[in-house]
């Protein structure tokens, strides 16, 4: 889920990415690495103490302070579990707290049901005045629909004077990462917001039933992505495609196929239906039917035919044909 994120903010201008880890760093850390791209420039702070998303952040200072080093720069805050963000809106994001010149700029969005939710007060001078969390919300601020997305940009020169100021006089007795906007505005720095247009782009994941209305929604992103650049689904609801696969133009994809890992899928191949095919590299106009495979190789032109296993690692000659029933470990 991070993985989604971390590609989003993946901007030109962003030089390095900071990841506050905590329960399972040690994974976290091997994982993501695996994975992230080689210029990410990716480095991890452990929170050992889980006191608050603004300790986190507070975590993070030396190592942001070292990245950032004598100029003024900028720090972009992600919550980790927001995989809907799109790369195009941290873009924006990005260029209107540089326009507007703002100390701080808070990512919001207007819900229809904003239960849960922090909500976004402004001043009289149309300025973010501070953001409120819902079990510290008065009945007329509960009322606010629009709310913080807990993402936001900060000039780094206040960050850490302002993190100083923060306390834990709340309801869960944590460090509140939104109270930087109550702490900059009351000091007399300019503090805005950025409006989303798709308020699902804020959609956070706490638990499995939000998870799989997460991955459903990333689903047919990915989909119809992958439609407008040329690729063929037969049924884009019963198709499944990670964000690592590569696909080229004219493919087909039949009801059930599942691509997962760093697929690679050649132009003209016909895949389905029901096929599960994992780190697999399809050469052009192969045709592949219900076929499980691992860690293979297919061949351009070859044929695998319905029900066959590919071992782990295999290799199917160009213009081959595999029967059914076969159990593939060339």
């Amino acid at each position: 889920m991070v993985m989604y994120l971390l590609d989003a903010a993946a901007q030109d201008e962003v030089r390095a990415t900071i990841v506050v880890v905590g329960q399972g760093a040690t994974w976290v850390e091997t994982a993501l690495k695996e994975r992230s791209r080689t210029d990410a420039h990716l480095s991890f702070v452990e929170q050992s103490e889980q006191l608050g998303t603004g300790h986190a952040v507070s975590v993070a200072l030396p190592t942001i302070g070292d990245e950032i080093g004598d100029t003024d720069g900028d720090v972009l805050i992600l919550p980790g579990d927001t995989p809907l963000l799109r790369h195009s809106t941290i873009g924006e994001l990005l260029a209107h707290h540089r326009e507007s010149q703002a100390a701080l700029t808070v990512l919001t969005a207007n819900l229809e049901n904003p239960f849960g939710y922090g909500r976004i007060v402004y001043a009289k001078d149309g300025t973010v005045a501070r953001i409120v969390e819902e079990r510290d919300a008065t009945l007329e601020e509960k009322a606010i629909t629009e709310v913080n997305t807990s993402m936001m940009v900060v000039r780094e020169s206040l960050l850490g004077p302002a993190l100083r100021l923060i306390g834990r006089q709340n309801s869960q007795n944590e460090y509140y990462l939104t109270d930087l906007v109550s702490a900059l505005h009351d000091a007399g720095h300019l503090t805005s917001a950025m409006l989303l247009e798709d308020p699902s782009e804020a959609y956070g994941v706490n638990d499995r039933a939000q998870l799989a209305r997460a991955e459903a929604a990333l689903r047919e992103r990915i989909n119809e992505n992958w439609m407008k650049s040329g690729v063929t689904m037969w049924d884009p609801v019963q198709t499944y495609i990670d964000a690592d696969v590569q696909i080229e133009p004219d493919v087909s994809l039949l009801p059930g196929t599942i691509l997962k890992g760093r697929c690679v899928i050649e132009q003209g191949t016909q895949i389905g239906p029901n096929a599960n095919l994992t780190n697999c590299h399809v050469g052009r106009n192969a045709v592949v039917g219900t076929v499980e495979a691992i860690d293979a190789t297919i061949g351009d032109d070859a044929l695998v035919k319905s029900f066959v296993v590919i071992g782990k690692g295999s290799h199917v000659d160009a213009g081959a044909v595999i029967a059914s029933f076969d159990y593939h470990t060339r």
